[in-house]
């Protein structure tokens, strides 16, 4: 992986070219302009050629904690307990998120052995246990300083040429990959002669290209690149790497939002909760309580051999004032730490506080809204999972499930932080009916949070979609015919024997109706078919206050769909929210 740190593009170039000469006599041992083109094998530009097209193994160091290799794909782990494939290097990013679901459960992650790996000189091992990795993980050089070089890389195919001991050229081979590379070196003795067919095109770790036209060229390009950007190379799957001055950058872009504390292994999270924070570049902080109250304070960043402190001093707010270690930077996301049981999280909020009401009340206007999560006094209503709002022109608002609809008021305001709230009156809907503040803001879902009374409200905009295309089709099959349970797994439990001698229907205006042909017992419900915010096809199910069904009342991702066969799977927290269990659902067509 390569981030920017230490040259623009611009300067490197710059320097490139200014310095052409300075860099030979740094570098005494690379070839000069005028030097026969041919290189020695073991030479110090062929080194460097070697280094440039080493494999990279820094971008799975979330699942092997190393380096200088990569575990070739596919190959099964388990994360938190959830077992997953990974086939390609997106499958990463499905650890991460299962990792960063919640703040303070233990990440576990547990690879199923045997796997094959992949070492910077493309040699391929085979792996039979965590011991044989941990013992090829701790000969690792991280930090940047392996061999490797990463900030600049080839533009294949590239052609090179062989000689004898007399530089009489003996063959050609035409290389495509940096595989192909490494590869071609590794067969050469270390007094053999070749040459390379220039000019050779170059990609530097921005995108960006250049052309070299000789080995001198070359050699100069790859030694001005390779320390110009961050290699990345450490266990830090959030990629946060920072530098102070981008710390102090982002503190004053936007507010932030206080959405724990821990102070002395204490948790006082339900007392700082949602206490807005605004850094200005002359060092003060302002804290704005729920009571809209400003609390005044000063803050100041060092860099350190251990990453970058910020220093936090209020009169009041006494469980800030320390020097905190900033050891995530993630997007929209700051966590500082400080020995002792110490922790502050905090989430940038710049348009929630940027948004005008106007916009808000035109982004509620433009389309429906499903609700995808309540709670009410600290309990989630499964009664309105799925129902829809319509916010009307007037102060209008309803509310409905395809066949009963309920109507009320809404306006939007602001509270005493400058915060937007939705209030919703609807006398026949109290779990809704409430002031709102608004805590998470996008044009496709909104979410309405107060933790520390229990109340939740998160809904999904729903559009014309019939042009979506997947979502009519998906509509169509669904409501061709009686389906049945072919199988419902809750984690480790099979519950399908639970459903035999259910027929379920999947009617218009998003009704369902189930019947127990035992009995002949109808049960109403939801159903929908839906884009969520993510690009990710859902069906929500809501079979109401029925026990059995109400196990299956729940936002399902859609796996797979044909004419006979639905498959649909469910990722929810376990038991006190340390672990997930995947459900899987599938109907089959009666």
């Amino acid at each position: 992986m390569k981030k920017f740190i230490k040259y623009s593009l611009q300067t490197l170039l710059l320097v490139m070219a200014f310095s052409f000469n300075a860099c030979q006599e740094a570098f005494e041992e690379l070839p000069q302009p005028d030097e026969q083109e041919t290189i020695v094998a073991s030479s110090s530009t062929a080194k460097l050629i070697e280094n440039t097209a080493a494999k990279d193994g820094s971008f799975d160091n979330i699942v092997d904690g190393a380096s200088c290799f990569a575990i070739e794909f596919p190959y099964t782990v388990k994360a938190n307990g959830i077992e997953i494939t990974i086939e390609s290097e997106d499958g990463l990013y499905i650890i991460e998120e299962i990792f960063d679901e919640l703040e303070d459960d233990e990440d576990l992650l547990e690879i199923i052995f045997p796997v094959v790996i992949t070492l910077a000189d493309y040699t391929v091992i085979e792996i039979n246990g965590i011991g044989d990795l941990r013992e090829l993980a701790a000969e690792c050089i991280e930090g940047g300083k392996d061999d490797d070089i990463e900030c600049i890389d080839f533009v294949y195919p590239i052609t090179l040429y062989t000689f004898d001991a007399n530089e009489v050229e003996t063959g050609t081979v035409t290389v495509e990959s940096d595989k192909d590379l490494r590869m071609f070196f590794a067969g050469l003795d270390e007094n053999d002669l070749i040459s390379i067919d220039f000019p050779v095109t170059m990609e530097l770790y921005d995108g960006t290209k250049m052309e070299v036209r000789s080995n001198a060229e070359l050699a100069n390009a790859i030694e001005m690149a390779k320390e110009a950007c961050d290699e990345d190379d450490d266990d830090d799957y959030n990629d946060d790497d920072f530098t102070q001055e981008r710390l102090e950058s982002l503190l004053v872009e936007c507010p932030w939002l206080i959405h724990e504390v821990i102070r002395d292994e204490i948790n006082q999270s339900d007392q700082y909760f949602e206490y807005l924070m605004n850094f200005t570049e002359d060092g003060a902080v302002t804290v704005k309580d729920r009571m809209g109250n400003d609390l005044t304070g000063t803050w100041s960043t060092r860099q350190t051999d251990h990453g970058v402190l910020i220093n936090l001093a209020f009169d009041v707010l006494v469980d800030f004032n320390l020097e905190w270690i900033v050891y995530e930077l993630g997007e929209g996301k700051i966590k500082l730490y400080a020995e002792g049981g110490n922790r502050i999280i905090m989430k940038s909020v710049c348009d929630l506080f940027d948004t005008e009401p106007d916009t808000l009340r035109e982004i509620l206007k433009e389309c429906s809204w499903v609700i995808k999560k309540v709670k009410y006094q600290g309990e989630e209503v499964d009664r309105l999972f799925g129902y829809e709002f319509n916010f009307l022109p007037e102060g209008i608002v309803t509310l409905g499930n395809g066949q009963n609809t309920s109507e009320g008021t809404w306006v939007i305001t602001a509270n005493e932080q400058g915060r937007l709230v939705m209030a919703i009156t609807i006398g026949s809907e109290p779990e809704v009916s409430f002031q709102w503040p608004l805590s998470d803001l996008r044009h496709d879902r909104l979410k309405f949070k107060v933790e520390e009374i229990g109340y939740e409200l998160v809904l999904q905009r729903v559009c014309d979609d019939t042009n979506d295309g997947d979502v009519p089709e998906i509509r169509n099959i669904m409501m061709g015919g009686d389906w049945i349970v072919a199988l419902y797994e809750n984690g480790d439990m099979n519950g399908t024997e639970n459903y035999m001698g259910y027929t379920f229907n999947f009617m218009a205006n998003h009704l369902i109706s189930t019947t127990l042909s035992e009995t002949g017992a109808t049960y109403p419900g939801l159903w929908r078919v839906l884009r969520n915010y993510e690009g990710k096809l859902k069906v929500y199910l809501n079979f109401g206050d029925v026990d059995l069904l109400n196990e299956l009342t729940d936002d399902w991702k859609l796996v797979s769909i044909t004419n006979d066969r639905i498959e649909l799977m469910h990722v929810s927290e376990g038991e006190a929210g340390t672990t997930e269990i995947i459900s899987t659902l599938v109907f089959e067509k009666q």
